[in-house]
């Protein structure tokens, strides 16, 4: 039983702080705590992101809780000066994005009109901002179709969110999400898909209170045009020559909940070839990009093709092979150098000939020599009998020797390792 004789209360001691002035103090602890600066690195990750939000796509962050994804968002938006509205897909219903009806006067001539949540209202209001939708893969089947035209048409309810507004979106995987669903095809096939994992440096730097800056990527106004007409070319080229990729479904509920090739995917890898090009984003996030609107298997694919794309026309280098450009890549010179010995196999003429050996010579001049072996002897085999040897053949005389030699010796010593260990005697 409790005792009914009245409590004391105890006056803090001279000089000791009372409660009040305890919590400003904690605060202002707090307060330093969570100030933090910013600093230009490398990130390829961040990269890719700004570039998806310039680009006006939705994005879709995939990675295992308290990774850094709402941090992210966070950092972006303060980067970008722009107001982040947050909103947490799986506590909301679906007339929460599809509009609440609102029967006014004479609804059988004037309609119900549905009416939009307060955030919607506060996007319109401030005419830009960043739609974060929070906890994607916990939203129930039927709040992921009422989002399907949040994604798509940025519209809630009969509200037309504005064209500054960019929607980036969150979710664990299936295994880390409490009560997760796989995402709808539908839903899915909206978004860019980036997985986001914590990379050391940053999460150490950052606790440090140095956080990486993100930056919108600096396009090029005088490579718009060409930017535009590389994407078409590239991924219009790409599907003609693989046109069982324009859509494919993928076969489990898993792979549809992620990035899978179709029109709209397609067409949001267009985009990304577009600005990637005029911003000059390295290889790395651009396969980031690519992967994450049509898949790995045709994202790769498509990347190769680019690879091949920027290949320089045999035809050019066989005109001006003195001032030829290769490419510095060793796997993409070697490809340059068997495309000009194909193309003089393709119209063999003496003249042509002897440009092509002059190609072969500009390589052995920039590059390393031991690509040149077997273009050297492709370009010999299409001599004709009334074709004399140029003088750019002696030129490469030694390096192709010296490359033959060195495999004939690394066969000899390979046939007496297997008759060694055939005998016993191997040592």
């Amino acid at each position: 039983m409790f005792s009914s004789a009245p409590q004391s209360t105890s006056t803090p001691a001279a000089g000791t702080p009372g409660t009040g002035t305890r919590l400003a103090l904690a605060d202002d602890l707090l307060a330093l705590l969570r100030t933090t600066t910013t600093e230009p690195r490398p990130d390829e990750k961040l990269e890719a992101l700004t570039l998806a939000v310039a680009a006006d796509l939705p994005v879709l962050l995939w990675g295992e809780p308290g990774i850094g994804k709402t941090a992210a968002l966070t950092q972006l938006a303060t980067s970008l000066d722009l107001p982040l509205t947050t909103v947490i897909a799986s506590v909301h219903e679906p007339s929460d994005f599809s509009g609440l009806p609102v029967v006014g006067d004479d609804p059988a001539v004037r309609g119900v009109p549905m009416a939009p949540p307060q955030w919607a209202v506060e996007l319109v209001r401030a005419g830009r901002g960043l739609l974060f939708l929070d906890e994607l893969s916990t939203a129930t089947p039927a709040v992921q179709a009422a989002l399907l035209r949040v994604v798509l048409e940025r519209r809630v309810g009969a509200l037309q969110l504005p064209s500054r507004v960019r929607i980036v979106a969150a979710a664990n995987p299936r295994a880390s999400a409490a009560d997760g669903w796989e995402l709808s095809p539908p839903l899915a096939n909206r978004f860019v898909h980036l997985h986001w994992a914590h990379d050391r440096e940053v999460v150490v730097r950052g606790l440090g209170g140095v956080w990486p800056r993100a930056e919108l990527p600096r396009l090029v106004s005088e490579r718009l045009p060409e930017a535009v007409a590389f994407a078409r070319r590239a991924v219009c080229g790409f599907l003609e020559a693989r046109p069982t990729l324009i859509h494919r479904l993928p076969g489990t509920e898993t792979r549809r909940g992620g990035a899978w090739p179709s029109p709209r995917s397609w067409e949001a890898a267009l985009t990304l070839l577009a600005f990637g090009r005029a911003a000059s984003v390295s290889r790395e996030v651009l396969a980031l990009l690519v992967r994450g609107a049509v898949g790995d298997g045709p994202g790769l694919e498509l990347l190769a093709h680019l690879e091949r794309m920027d290949l320089p026309d045999p035809e050019s280098l066989l005109a001006e092979p003195v001032s030829a450009e290769l490419p510095k890549r060793g796997d993409l010179r070697q490809a340059a150098l068997e495309a000009v010995v194909a193309a003089v196999g393709a119209r063999p003429e003496r003249e042509r000939w002897e440009a092509g050996w002059a190609v072969l010579v500009r390589a052995l001049e920039t590059g390393a020599p031991d690509l040149l072996v077997a273009p050297a002897t492709a370009l010999a085999a299409l001599r004709r009998d009334d074709w004399e040897v140029p003088e750019a053949v002696e030129r490469l005389a030694g390096v192709v020797g010296l490359a033959r030699r060195a495999d004939r010796s690394v066969e000899r010593a390979t046939a007496a390792a297997e008759a060694g260990r055939a005998t016993g005697t191997c040592r």
